[in-house]
């Protein structure tokens, strides 16, 4: 079993194969590396994108509409000159292709950060073209620190900064639950090692 978080609760999900997506994590566990915890950027991420998309999506959708309107018509007129339906549909489709864009970008950025406590390492895959890693030993973990603002506190999301020994401090912003990401590498700190044969 594995603790994982989701909106603003932490659900336990075995590991049955294909119920979980293979990503960074799931491809780098080594034989006998059990997956306690994982985690993401919080869903506040895609605000911008979603912000951004439905600034675009509203023009698009009402030259769209307008565009059907005006076919049968000479266009709209701006000023001194007239906007054929053609040319509306086109601007249309593009501002619609664009918001389609602007929001998928922010999805797949969120979903390219990952974060995940194993009994053995601390691995955090941050990135989509351009990818940073951190797997960290946890017996090289000298400090997880949580930052989170009175809004991160009360919607569950913060910055999670992680120390190695003799290393500097790497910083993971906008994390979906921190104290439970740090909670959990302090459980496995704690924790018994088993034996290796």
């Amino acid at each position: 079993m594995i603790r994982a978080a989701s909106g603003n609760k932490v659900e336990f999900k075995s590991e049955a194969l294909g119920e979980m997506e293979m990503g960074y994590v799931d491809r780098n566990l080594v034989p006998g590396e059990i997956l306690q915890y994982r985690t993401r950027h919080h869903w506040l991420v895609l605000l911008g994108p979603v912000f951004g998309g439905l600034v675009l999506l509203v023009p698009g959708v009402a030259l769209l509409v307008e565009a059907i309107a005006a076919r049968d018509s000479a266009g709209l007129v701006v000023g001194n000159s007239t906007i054929s339906p053609k040319m509306m549909a086109i601007a249309g489709a593009i501002l619609l292709a664009a918001a389609i864009i602007t929001i998928s970008y922010g999805v797949a950025k969120r979903n390219a950060t990952e974060m995940a406590v194993t009994n053995r390492r601390v691995l955090i895959k941050t990135g989509m073209t351009s990818r940073r890693t951190l797997d960290l030993m946890l017996s090289r973990v000298e400090s997880i620190g949580v930052e989170e603002t009175a809004a991160g506190r009360m919607l569950g999301y913060g910055s999670v900064i992680v120390r190695g020994t003799g290393g500097t401090p790497e910083p993971f912003l906008m994390i979906a639950h921190p104290q439970e990401f740090r909670r959990a590498v302090q459980e496995q700190i704690g924790a018994p090692q088993a034996p290796t044969s």
